[in-house]
Order: C-alpha cells, then sequence, then structure tokens
C-alpha cells in the first residue's frame, strides 16, 4: 500500500512540459521553425522537392515540416542547417518573445549580461537584400547601389560617434 502513495506522490511531483502539446494543434515552437525553413529554401530558389531529396524524404514531408505539422527532431534540424548553408540557430532567429524569442523574460539557462551575437549573414534581412541586389540586372547600376550601401554604412558610423 505504502508503494502505492509513494507512486501517487511521484507522478503528482511531476511538471509539465513547457510547451504541451495538444492533439490536432501544431506546436507554435515547430511552426516558426517549419517557416524559416520554408523562408531560407525560398531565398536560395529552392523546391521543397529538391531539399526532399536532399534530405531523403518527399516534398509531402517537407511540407508538413514547413507548416509545423511534424516536428523537426535534432539530427533532421542539423541535416537542414548543412543543406540551406545556415547555422542551426537561424531556425530559432526572429522568433516572438512569448514564444520564448530574444529578449523574452525566460533566459533559460544564460546568466544576466551573456549576449549572442547573431551572424548577420544568416539574417533574413541580409538575405533578402543580397537576392534583391543580384537581381538588378545591369552591373553598373548593382555598382552604385553598392556605393549608395557603403556610403550610408559610413555617414551612419560618424553619427553614431557624434
Amino acid at each position: 500500500m505504502s508503494a502505492l502513495r509513494a507512486k501517487t506522490k511521484t507522478e503528482s511531483s511531476r511538471r509539465e512540459p513547457l510547451s504541451r502539446k495538444i492533439p490536432g494543434i501544431a506546436n507554435p515552437i515547430d511552426i516558426h521553425v517549419g517557416g524559416r525553413v520554408r523562408l531560407r529554401r525560398t531565398l536560395l530558389g529552392m523546391s521543397q522537392e529538391k531539399l526532399g531529396e536532399a534530405l531523403g524524404l518527399t516534398f509531402q514531408q517537407v511540407q508538413k515540416y514547413e507548416r509545423g505539422a511534424n516536428r523537426v527532431g535534432a539530427s533532421r534540424l542539423f541535416d537542414l542547417s548543412k543543406i540551406l548553408n545556415v547555422p542551426v540557430s537561424f531556425f530559432f532567429d526572429d522568433m516572438p518573445k512569448d514564444l520564448g524569442g530574444e529578449g523574452s523574460s525566460n533566459p533559460g539557462l544564460a546568466e544576466e549580461g551573456d549576449s549572442y551575437d547573431k551572424d548577420p549573414l544568416a539574417r533574413r534581412e541580409t538575405l533578402e537584400l543580397v537576392r534583391a541586389y543580384y537581381r538588378i540586372p545591369n552591373a553598373q547600376i548593382r555598382r552604385k547601389v553598392f556605393e549608395l550601401a557603403k556610403s550610408l554604412s559610413m555617414s551612419g558610423d560618424a553619427a553614431d560617434e557624434a
């Protein structure tokens, strides 16, 4: 009888997982990660079929990952990072604060004041800018846009120092 009470006490002391899965409803973090997979894939101009082939999956399975219907495991996330040429952290960039993203009140195990400098080359904004830049068909105009961006960045540095 005491063994039964001990079991009940142990069961009642278990904590609920942070992201409890409700049957039929995708986890918001899985949706975010899937959206980042879709973003990077489209920025590279890669089809779901091509990504599926690289992963050894069907395009329907890639669709499920992108919608958040299927959870992406650690090894699959690692494979995706290599195929899509981004760090694993890319899939968690720009996560809303309410999901534990940057600036949330849930710092995890990080010590106060610790900050992780994100690679600016892995940011969506950078990828979109580079893609738009290379879509400019005229090389001379592309060069002028490049010079303009450099000039603007220098003037921003001067304003910061003042």
